[in-house]
């Protein structure tokens, strides 16, 4: 198994009659089987042939999810032709228009709700010939054309041309380029990361290494397909064994589609999801939420079932023991009463979750796997294609990011590049058949980052003596002391948004200074909220000096004497904060598509602020500058 195309046709020879794709476009999901999407995948094929697609074209693909995504995807492939994903929260003057510049792209495939941008920049696209519709317009350019009438060009073409195009798919070779994935641009113009076929193919190889996925098992696919870990760990991991994919249900908005994920999961009953932070943290607030409805009683029962759910669990791999062994039956009476109706909200048979993206709070992974839903952090990146390392079922460490994926070497190096020792910090690096084969058109990039075949990923980590990978934050993102320590600042930042009432956003910074400063976004609403419960006017000097003293009465609890006391070294907490009114957000650049922030960016557009706070007078958190802020509120 060597290319995409021998991945889909082998599993179509063994699952043909499974249900491969589960789309609901009215009132009720309906499938397609591996079989049909194979036929449909090649007569779409055909038709973008006939449109003079070449071998190394590059198509974009703009769409949520939906069949005609992975149909498309597939069909690109099946030319020779490169596909260039993109995501659907990119704005069109500036993001759009640069990767589809940039990548050369010949031919954009796109849907109804993407489609004001591509009109709106297509004239700006040099490269660009033609503009391929999945949803019907009212009217057509010269340049436009519906997807049915690719169908029916494919059809014909495969009639007369049918020995040329079995040519084109067997001269595909699996060192030949599938895709020119975008990074999210946390620093400066997005790099296009090349991945071949054999990257995909492999890394797909690799996760199966790590767990099991029946050819019974469906999921619900809630991320973006753009997104390199949907992309591998959904749909080519599930296509490997033959079980299906579902898509949430495209509303008019994105909004709207995202509210169409808990009844679309109750529908699908999905074996298995796909998750990030972002969306765990959500699920956990509508559970508790749910919980707290039903009144006192419900909610007590509810904390004290979890309580003892984690002093049982411990980490997962430690969990039960001599001492605990007598609250498994009181777990198991909890479960049947409390947890299953939990589960049953997440359609009933859902195993696990595989959490991806940004590192998962181990509370949060507790809790998870408290009510019965582990929810187990992996690792990766796209430049991997992305999957480096992964908890399962079979083998799970809560607060690590597992153990890797087979046919992967990986070290640990310091700033030199000197490997070291099992248990020290510093840069994750990996080499193996996974690894991409550098950014398209950016040789300087590409010589940074990969180096005689290793990937330096940027990150910073450590390897446990029992072979876990943790992951710490990013390598190059670090506090660095004037005295030359360096310490990640995420998991500090995590905390104060996770464990604090007041703080909404955080970012941490010290750029070899005497200590490190904090730039907070507060929660406007529960500040203005207690200021007014304790019988203070916001708006007056009293009232805004109250609310600048409950956030630093949070940051306190983290220090000698708070609730969590212990849990960071002090000197990596911010000694003076500056309160900012306005968030980071993606409208003003600030976090990227996968909810990061860009630190850099966000430096330069607070560079004043920064500067200020390493003045003797910003260490009093009442300082004139956080009083004029507060002003904007």
């Amino acid at each position: 198994m060597t290319t995409i195309i021998n991945l889909f046709e082998s599993s179509v020879s063994k699952f043909s009659g499974n249900a491969f794709l589960w789309e609901k476009k009215i009132d009720k999901y309906q499938s397609l089987t591996y079989n049909e999407v194979l036929k449909q995948t090649k007569i779409l094929a055909a038709g973008l042939l006939s449109l003079n697609v070449k071998k190394d074209d590059r198509i974009a693909l703009l769409s949520e999810g939906r069949n005609y995504w992975v149909m498309s995807e597939l069909a690109i492939l099946y030319c020779g032709a490169v596909n260039v994903p993109l995501s659907v929260k990119l704005d069109a003057g500036t993001d759009l228009k640069f990767r589809l510049n940039h990548s050369g792209t010949k031919m954009v495939i796109v849907s109804n709700s993407q489609a004001h941008k591509i009109k709106q920049i297509k004239n700006d696209i040099s490269s660009l010939e033609k503009i391929i519709y999945l949803d019907p317009q009212e009217s057509y350019d010269d340049d436009e054309i519906f997807i049915d009438d690719i169908f029916s060009l494919g059809t014909d073409f495969i009639k007369s041309n049918n020995e040329d195009f079995e040519k084109v798919i067997t001269s595909i070779k699996p060192n030949d380029l599938a895709n020119i994935s975008y990074t999210s641009g946390t620093t400066a113009d997005p790099k296009g990361i090349m991945l071949t076929h054999r990257n995909y193919t492999a890394n797909v190889e690799q996760a199966c290494s790590l767990m099991d996925i029946p050819p019974t098992y469906k999921t619900l696919l809630i991320l973006p397909l753009d997104h390199s870990f949907a992309h591998t760990a959904g749909i080519y991991s599930f296509m490997a064994y033959g079980a299906s994919l579902a898509f949430t249900q495209s509303g008019k908005t994105l909004m709207e589609t995202l509210k169409n994920i808990p009844q679309n999961i109750k529908e699908i009953k999905p074996d298995l999801l796909l998750s990030v932070p972002a969306l765990a943290k959500n699920f956990k607030k509508n559970i508790e939420k749910g919980i707290q409805e039903k009144g006192t009683t419900a909610e007590k029962l509810f904390n004290f079932a979890l309580k003892m759910a984690y002093s049982y669990n411990k980490e997962g791999f430690n969990k039960g023991g001599l001492l605990h062994f007598w609250k498994k039956p009181i777990l198991n009476l909890f479960d049947k009463i409390l947890f299953s109706k939990i589960r049953a909200g997440f359609g009933g048979d859902l195993k696990f979750f595989i959490g991806g993206g940004a590192l998962l709070d181990i509370e949060l992974q507790k809790f998870y796997y408290a009510i019965g839903m582990p929810m187990f952090q992996g690792y990766g990146l796209s430049e991997s294609a992305p999957i480096i390392s992964s908890n399962s079922m079979k083998k799970h460490k809560l607060g690590s990011s597992g153990y890797l994926v087979s046919n992967l070497d990986l070290k640990i190096c310091d700033d030199d590049g000197n490997e070291v020792p099992v248990g020290e910090k510093g840069e994750i690096v990996v080499r193996g058949e996974n690894i991409m084969v550098g950014y398209w058109e950016n040789e300087k990039s590409t010589n940074e980052t990969l180096k005689e075949g290793w990937l330096y990923t940027g990150d910073l980590g450590y390897m446990d003596k029992d072979g876990f990978l943790y992951v710490l934050g990013r390598f190059k993102s670090l506090l660095i002391s004037n005295d030359g320590e360096k310490y990640s600042p995420e998991s500090i930042e995590e905390a104060l948004v996770e464990q604090t009432k007041f703080i909404d956003q955080v970012m941490l910074y010290n750029e070899q200074s005497p200590y490190t400063v904090g730039l907070i976004v507060p929660k406007k609403e529960a500040l203005k909220r207690t200021v007014t419960e304790s019988g203070l006017k916001f708006d007056t000097e009293e009232g805004k000096k109250l609310a600048l003293t409950k956030i630093q009465e949070e940051i306190d609890e983290f220090k000698k004497g708070g609730k969590f006391e212990g849990q960071f070294p002090e000197r990596w907490l911010p000694a003076a904060t500056a309160i900012i009114g306005e968030p980071f957000s993606e409208e003003n650049k600030l976090i990227n598509s996968t909810l990061k922030m860009v630190r850099g960016k966000i430096v330069e557009y607070h560079a004043k602020k920064l500067e200020y706070l390493f003045n003797p007078e910003a260490k009093e958190i009442t300082n004139p500058e956080n009083l004029i802020e507060l002003n904007k509120f």
